[in-house]
């Protein structure tokens, strides 16, 4: 099959752009709007793709909607509708001696390209958010999440219709392998390609596409419970970064406690057993727990079982005698995404702040916070883990360029 055709419907789309804020955010508001009203439409063809996935996939929680998160999706559109354009934004702006004036200017990405697997939340967020900053988004979804991901285009495509606008500015592409072969290859049509979804993807797009990619990398997450941190704190904290939603990248897949806390182990996990988390405990941790946690819950951890993203609710525990094999262990096994310690201690706290490198790191909070909608950036095409462009939430600044202005009167160069 040829995909060219949805390419080129795409550029075209995107030449002819040329809507006003006003225009733009009356959009997204009747897209959050319609959504709420098409709740029942959305959930029935939500449903024929979970009847099609083991409920003990991990994947299952992301694919499934309810009344209740498509609510909250709509939430986040209005809320991106209130946030102000970054679109024409001036970031610097100087006259030269020779008479010259140069500005910098924000402008869009162009057109946006997103591989993602079982999160039909996503197709909302990226038109969402691409739309505000004037870019034409592709989308290339997964097999499991196809019927959900094509009700959420036709609510879409339906607001646009209504507003007399190019539908194209938003496209979902055939499920087919090929489709995507064909956006990793579409150079010239695409400026950049974001995958959302597992490890495997996330390599495979890096390594397989002509098109430049932005990683939104797995969440291999850490907490550290310093020799100083508060125990309340940490009890309520560890149990809310990991049993909150254990399918999403900011969950806490490995708990990193200072031998001097082993005492309090029991009582930190003791909310994590009553609800079913399965722990993989390093020698002194187990020989603590063994006895006090779940039985049937609690077994010897192995090498494989740190620096492994678990999406489900299972976790891993290390113990270390100093911050510094703290440290030394989360660069082993960190995805650089969210890492997090509980301490009362300052140098402590300002030795891992300036230490750990990752997207996000925390001080007495949950690793949950890493969000677009709760960074105030009203939702979030993804969690970059790079350093080149954007690093982590990304949301509609992220999704800019820019480009330089100069005006002159005449002025040539000269040797």
């Amino acid at each position: 099959m040829d995909y060219k055709h949805y390419f080129e419907n795409a550029l075209i789309a995107g030449r002819n752009a040329a809507l006003s804020p006003v225009v733009i955010n009356k959009v997204l508001l009747d897209v959050a709007k319609v959504a709420i009203e098409q709740t029942d439409y959305l959930l029935q063809e939500n449903k024929k793709d979970l009847e099609r996935m083991d409920p003990a996939d991990p994947k299952y929680d992301r694919l499934t909607l309810t009344a209740d998160r498509i609510k909250a999706i709509a939430g986040d559109i209005e809320n991106i509708a209130g946030l102000d354009s970054p679109l024409g934004k001036v970031l610097s702006e100087k006259n030269l001696p020779n008479g010259l004036y140069i500005k910098k200017l924000r402008v869009p990405l162009g057109v946006v390209g997103v591989i993602y697997e079982a999160r039909p939340n996503v197709t909302f967020d990226v038109f969402a958010l691409c739309f505000k900053t004037g870019n034409i988004s592709i989308l290339k979804g997964g097999s499991d999440a196809d019927n959900s991901n094509r009700a959420i285009m036709k609510v879409i495509h339906g607001v646009l219709s209504a507003h007399n606008i190019d539908v194209n500015f938003t496209t979902l592409l055939p499920v087919e392998r090929e489709a995507t072969e064909a956006l990793l290859n579409a150079v010239g049509f695409v400026d950049v390609l974001i995958p959302r979804g597992s490890q495997s993807l996330i390599n495979y797009v890096r390594s397989s596409s002509k098109v430049p990619v932005i990683e939104t990398g797995a969440g291999i997450v850490h907490t550290y419970f310093d020799e100083t941190g508060d125990l309340e704190k940490a009890v309520a904290i560890i149990d809310n970064a990991k049993t909150r939603r254990v399918s999403v990248c900011n969950a806490l897949d490995c708990l990193i406690i200072n031998s001097k806390r082993l005492g309090e182990l029991v009582h930190i996990t003791e909310p994590l057993g009553e609800k079913g988390v399965k722990i993989y405990a390093d020698k002194k941790a187990y020989e603590v727990l063994d006895g006090f946690y779940p039985a049937e819950l609690l077994e010897p951890a192995q090498p494989e079982h740190f620096g492994t993203e678990f999406l489900s609710m299972t976790m891993s525990i290390k113990t270390v005698d100093t911050l510094e094999q703290a440290l030394d262990h989360i660069a082993l096994n960190s995805s650089k995404h969210s890492e997090a310690i509980l301490s009362e201690d300052e140098l402590n706290i300002e030795t891992f702040l300036n230490r750990v490198d990752a997207a996000a790191v925390y001080v007495n909070t949950s690793t949950a916070f890493t969000d677009g909608a709760q960074f105030g950036l009203g939702a979030e095409i993804g969690i970059s883990t790079q350093k080149l462009h954007a690093r982590g939430p990304m949301g509609l600044e992220e999704l800019t360029s820019y480009k330089w202005i100069v005006k002159g009167n005449g002025q040539i160069r000269t040797p």
